[in-house]
C-alpha cells in the first residue's frame, strides 16, 4: 500500500508540474513569482477537488455494487447547487448575518456544504429500514432526490431570475475551479477531505468485502451493514467539501475508477490510491485545457471546468454502459 501510495503521489506531482507551466498566452515555467502563486493556488485547488471526487467513486461504486455509480448519485451536487444559489436571496442573505462567526457572515460555500449534508442526509433516512442500508433502494431515492432538487432550483431560478451578484447559474450547475476561496475555506475543506480520505484508506480492505452478498461478507467478519454507514458518510462528506467550494463537476468520480482498474485491479486497497491521483492529475489538467483553450481563441472566455469533464466523460459513459450491455449478452449466449 506505501508503495502504490509513493507512487500516486509521484504521478500526480509530474502532471501537476506539466499544469504549472500552461496559461492562457504561453507554455513554459511561470517567470515571477506572482504568476508562480496564482498558477500554484489552481493547480493546488483542482487536484483536491479532484482527488476527493475520484475517492468518493471508489466508495460509492464499492458499497453499492454499481460501476456506474458516481460521487453525485445521492443528491450531493443538485442539495449543494440549491443552497448556494438560495444563499444568494435577499432572505437567506439575512440569515447569514444571523449565522455570522467571529464578525463573519456564513459564506456561500458553507450554505452549499450544509445543502449536501441535508441533500445527503434525507436518501439516508428514506432508504434506510430497521437501520439496513439496500444498495438499489439508495440508488432509488438518490435518482429521486437529485429530480426533486433540480425541480426546485429550476423554479426559484424561474421566478427570482439572474441576480445581480450572481455571476450567473452555469457555475452552480456545471462546477469550476473558484480563485476567490479565503484561506479558512479551502483550509476547512482540505482538512475534511484529508481526513475522510485517511479513514477510506483505513476501511479499504473491508470495502473489497462489500462487492460480496451480505452473508458472505458478515461470514468474513465485516459488519456489511456498518460499513455501508460509515463509507456512505465519510465519502458523502469529502463529496460535500469538493462541491461546496467547486460547484458539481461531473464524471471525474465516474472515469477514475475505472481507470484505475485497468492499472491496478479491483483491490481497493491499491485501488484508492491510485484513483485519487487520477482524479487529481484529470482534473488539474481539465483546468490548464480550459486556460489553453481561452488563450487560442478557441474560446471565447474561460470555460467552467466542468464543461469539459462533462464532454469527457459523456462518450466514457456510454462507452461503460455498452461494455456492460455485451458482457451481459456474452454470458447469455454461454449459458444458453
Amino acid at each position: 500500500m506505501l508503495a502504490t501510495v509513493l507512487a500516486s503521489v509521484a504521478l500526480w506531482a509530474v502532471v501537476a508540474a506539466a499544469c504549472m507551466m500552461v496559461s492562457s498566452v504561453s507554455v513554459g515555467w511561470p517567470a515571477t513569482r506572482e504568476i508562480f502563486q496564482l498558477r500554484r493556488e489552481v493547480v493546488l485547488l483542482s487536484s483536491l477537488v479532484g482527488a476527493a471526487l475520484a475517492a468518493a467513486g471508489v466508495t460509492y461504486q464499492a458499497i453499492l455494487r454499481n460501476p456506474l455509480a458516481d460521487p453525485y448519485l445521492l443528491g450531493i451536487s443538485s442539495g449543494a447547487a440549491l443552497f448556494a444559489y438560495l444563499w444568494r436571496l435577499p432572505a437567506f442573505a439575512a440569515v447569514a448575518g444571523a449565522l455570522a462567526l467571529s464578525g463573519q457572515a456564513a459564506s456561500q460555500q458553507a450554505f452549499a456544504f450544509l445543502g449536501a449534508i441535508v441533500a445527503v442526509a434525507c436518501v439516508l433516512v428514506l432508504s434506510s429500514r430497521n437501520g439496513r442500508l439496500e444498495p438499489v433502494t439508495l440508488l432509488l431515492v438518490g435518482v429521486i432526490v437529485n429530480a426533486l432538487n433540480g425541480s426546485i432550483f429550476l423554479l426559484v431560478y424561474s421566478l427570482v431570475g439572474t441576480l445581480p451578484s450572481s455571476g450567473g447559474a452555469l457555475t452552480l450547475l456545471v462546477g469550476g475551479i473558484q480563485t476567490s476561496l479565503t484561506i479558512e475555506q479551502k483550509l476547512v475543506a482540505t482538512i475534511i477531505i484529508a481526513v475522510g480520505w485517511i479513514a477510506l484508506l483505513a476501511i479499504s480492505g473491508q470495502l473489497n468485502a462489500a462487492a460480496l452478498q451480505d452473508a458472505e461478507a458478515e461470514a468474513l467478519g465485516v459488519r456489511i451493514q456498518r460499513l455501508r454507514w460509515l463509507a456512505l458518510i465519510i465519502a458523502s462528506l469529502v463529496t460535500a467539501s469538493a462541491v461546496a467550494i467547486s460547484g458539481p463537476i461531473g464524471f471525474i468520480g465516474l472515469i477514475c475508477p475505472h481507470l484505475a482498474r485497468l492499472l491496478v485491479g479491483v483491490d481497493q486497497r491499491k485501488l484508492l490510491p491510485v484513483a485519487t491521483a487520477l482524479g487529481a492529475a484529470l482534473l488539474a489538467s481539465a483546468d490548464a485545457a480550459s486556460r489553453r483553450l481561452a488563450g487560442q481563441g478557441l474560446a471565447q472566455t474561460l470555460l467552467p471546468v466542468g464543461v469539459l469533464t462533462s464532454l469527457l466523460g459523456g462518450p466514457f459513459f456510454l462507452l461503460l454502459l455498452f461494455q456492460s450491455r455485451r458482457r451481459i449478452d456474452l454470458s447469455e449466449g454461454r449459458s444458453s
